[in-house]
């Protein structure tokens, strides 16, 4: 197996560790497995092709989908309102 596909594994089995954990000692880690699964993205897509990325991206998205939805409409209530 390549060492990105381990290396993504092991991302999954620290998120779901993370996931278990109460929710005032989530944000430091979650924070840290969401700034590295850029990376492991594109090493994945490097090392194995693009199409393996969608999984990854797929797999960030489900696990990080909250956190996701609120920055997202943190974004579109900062910037939506005053960009017309």
């Amino acid at each position: 197996m390549p060492l990105s596909l381990t290396l993504a594994s092991l991302w999954v089995i620290a998120a779901a560790a993370v996931a278990m954990l109460p929710m005032r000692w989530q944000y430091a880690p979650g924070l840290l497995l969401l700034i590295l699964a850029i990376p492991l993205a594109v090493m994945v897509g490097r090392e194995v092709g693009w199409a393996w990325v969608a999984v990854v991206v797929f797999a960030v998205v489900s696990m990080f989908r909250r956190p996701l939805g609120a920055l997202a409409r943190h974004v579109l209530r900062r910037f939506g309102k005053g960009a017309v």
